[in-house]
């Protein structure tokens, strides 16, 4: 089920919303605060984001600006406003949609659809056939090569993900370096090993809390390193 941030400091309207969405088989979450609905959006998963332009706090402008820095999902944006240029500002700072009100409440759920199908095509699959591995905090998307820490995505470079998703599969198991070298670069180490080391530190960096003191990949000294669950 796709799950849906509403960010709309008019109840009734967001209710509204909300109402449609649900009849349609969504989970909707509404926030009425700006600042709440940054930090919501931001920090958990969500597949598309309506936010209005008004807002207490943090207006939409700044949300749809900082969303979009670390996040590629569906955002459409939804104003009294009717003025181009802030449509063309809305959509500048990376918004898909813009919608002025008033609007139809099943009009607004003809573009969810269509801005969830159209990002289900650019991920390459749909979203309810992804195969997933999670491990406290950490959600690994392997077929769209994605990862959530904490629900905010960070981003690999192609071997970084093979080896996070490699060692997060097979968790409490001690690899040694010329193993991973072998299983991630699919070639004998040859004095290489020293590129998993550099590999896991990056790793570490994006999803450690404290990288001297990791809670994930732990290194077992004279051997290799080991997933802990």
């Amino acid at each position: 089920m796709s799950r849906i941030l509403i960010i709309e400091d008019e109840v009734a309207i967001a209710e509204l919303e909300k109402d449609y969405l649900e009849l349609s088989d969504f989970e909707v979450m509404i926030e009425s605060s700006g600042d709440v609905g940054l930090s919501r959006a931001l920090k958990e998963e969500f597949d598309l984001i309506i936010l209005d332009l008004m807002l207490p706090g943090t207006d939409g402008f700044e949300i749809c600006r900082q969303v979009r820095e670390i996040k590629n999902i569906p955002i459409l944006m939804v104003s009294a406003k009717r003025e181009d240029i802030d449509k063309i500002r809305g959509l500048g700072l990376g918004a898909d949609d813009y919608i002025t009100k008033p609007f139809s409440p099943s009009e607004l759920v003809a573009r969810v659809k269509a801005h969830l199908a159209s990002y289900q095509r650019l991920v390459g699959t749909d979203t309810h056939r992804n195969e997933w591995v999670e491990i406290r905090g950490i959600k690994i998307d392997k077929t769209a090569r994605r990862v959530y820490i904490n629900g905010v995505e960070k981003s690999f470079t192609t071997k970084e993900f093979d080896l996070l998703c490699f060692l997060a599969q097979n968790p409490n198991r001690v690899f040694s370096k010329e193993e991973l070298f072998r299983e991630i670069w699919e070639m004998e180490s040859v004095g290489d090993i020293a590129t998993v080391t550099v590999h896991i530190k990056k790793i570490r960096e994006k999803i450690e809390v404290d990288t001297a003191n990791p809670q994930y990949i732990e290194t077992i000294w004279g051997v290799g390193y080991r997933f802990k669950v």
